[in-house]
């Protein structure tokens, strides 16, 4: 009794799919002879045969996705001015954080008395981002210090409750010298 076309192709179909199914996550010796010799590790199923270098994760496009993470590059003499300027504001953070003072006003007028001056291109004080917990947002105490040195050069701070911490650092491509929160 002859068989249809339609009915031979349903039989090929499903044995392909038993013989393609039964060989997943089995090595066959050409592949390991022909990796043997090979430094490189094989990549995860699935993942982009492209990585960008200096990739985190190796994800395609990571680079161009977390730039709004990245500073710029300081000059080594700007880089030394604005670590000179971080050892003035650090005692200042310390002091203040040891007296449980760390509001914004606070903050800014004992870094006024050390002769910055407040304005896009020098001394910003502010409150802290708000942060996402327990399904609410909300502002913890403290405040968030940028101070930009050179354009190419910033001092970054804050003193909160818990802690306080002072850094050098290249301006962010769009939030200046304040790391962004989040991008979009």
């Amino acid at each position: 009794m002859p068989t249809s076309t339609s009915v031979q192709r349903t039989v090929l179909v499903g044995a392909v799919l038993v013989l393609t199914l039964g060989a997943c996550g089995q090595q066959r010796a050409s592949d390991s002879a022909a990796g043997a010799g090979s430094s490189a590790s094989p990549s995860a199923p699935g993942a982009s045969p492209y990585v960008e270098p200096g990739a985190g994760d190796g994800a395609p496009h990571y680079n161009e996705n977390n730039a709004y993470r990245r500073t710029g590059e300081m000059s080594p003499a700007h880089e030394r001015d604005a670590e000179r300027d971080a050892a003035r504001i650090e005692p200042v953070l310390k002091r203040l954080w040891e007296q449980g003072k760390w509001d914004p006003a606070t903050v800014r007028a004992a870094l006024l008395e050390l002769g910055y001056e407040e304005g896009d291109d020098a001394l910003t004080v502010q409150e802290m981002f708000r942060r996402f917990k327990n399904n609410e947002y909300y502002t913890p105490e403290g405040a968030m210090v940028g101070l930009r040195v050179h354009p190419d050069a910033c001092v970054t701070a804050f003193v909160q409750k818990s802690n306080y911490g002072v850094q050098t650092n290249g301006p962010y491509l769009e939030t200046g010298c304040f790391e962004p929160p989040y991008g979009h």
